[in-house]
């Protein structure tokens, strides 16, 4: 055996040593070194919620809206008056599913007018991709009125407080009014709206798209025979009152 077979042979010995070591820790551990296919086994039978079981969602309002579902505030846009934006969420749904959001057309708190004596307008749509759409439906509420009478010379706002608890799951809503579908075109949302889907969905307001300054939404979404596969529950608090803006 001459030096160049002896090297060759010590090479390869140490090769095969290498992907032994390399080979051992996957044994101990089971299949994926997890314990098991797919990371490891739950513990004491928990099931945790993964991205598979979210659904998107996307928002538009004009201008301004916060949302809470089933009591718990999930999205508050972050751009209060300009530029207009979409605002795409992952929820992890929970049926029955209690939608509440408020939505604010830029109006001064004072007056209700913007860019000085003007009179805006709002609107508010939603689409969810568990098929929850934005239309007739739902409830609407204006905390927030004016100018009254469209006079802007010597403006007057009729104003009334949030309802104790509006945002929550089991709070009734019997008395308010149904939302009224406005066109788009009534609308005319901005480029963003544009690059979302929002097929199916309807913009809503109430009745008075330009002098109802603030609107509050519910929508109480069924989903029978819809099972939670994931058996955890957040421990932390996320409760609180409605984002002042």
């Amino acid at each position: 055996m001459n030096m160049r077979t002896t090297i060759t042979l010590a090479v390869v010995a140490l090769c095969g040593i290498g992907l032994a070591m390399q080979e051992a820790p996957r044994k101990q551990g089971g299949q994926g070194g997890r314990g098991g296919k797919g990371g490891r086994p739950p513990q004491d039978g928990i099931v945790k919620p993964e991205m598979r079981d979210t659904v998107k969602g996307a928002m538009y309002a004009d201008n301004w809206f916060a949302m809470y579902i089933n009591g718990k505030l999930v999205a508050v846009d972050s751009i209060d008056f300009l530029p207009h934006n979409v605002v795409a969420i992952d929820l992890l749904p929970e049926y029955p599913m209690t939608i509440a959001v408020i939505a604010k057309d830029n109006a001064d708190p004072k007056t209700a007018c913007e860019y000085g004596r003007s009179i805006g307008d709002g609107g508010f749509i939603l689409k969810f991709a568990d098929g929850t759409v934005t239309d007739a439906s739902w409830k609407a509420k204006c905390v927030f009125h004016g100018p009254i009478d469209r006079d802007t010379a010597e403006p007057r706002v009729r104003t009334e407080p949030l309802p104790e608890n509006w945002f929550a799951a089991d709070f009734d809503d019997a008395a308010w009014e149904n939302a009224t579908e406005w066109p788009e075109d009534r609308i005319q949302p901005k480029q963003p709206f544009f690059e979302h889907d929002f097929k199916g969905a309807k913009w809503i307001w109430t009745g008075d798209l330009d002098l109802d300054n603030t609107v509050l939404f519910r929508r109480k979404v069924e989903k029978p025979g819809a099972a939670r596969r994931w058996t955890t529950k957040p421990d932390l608090d996320t409760g609180g009152p409605t984002p002042v803006r």
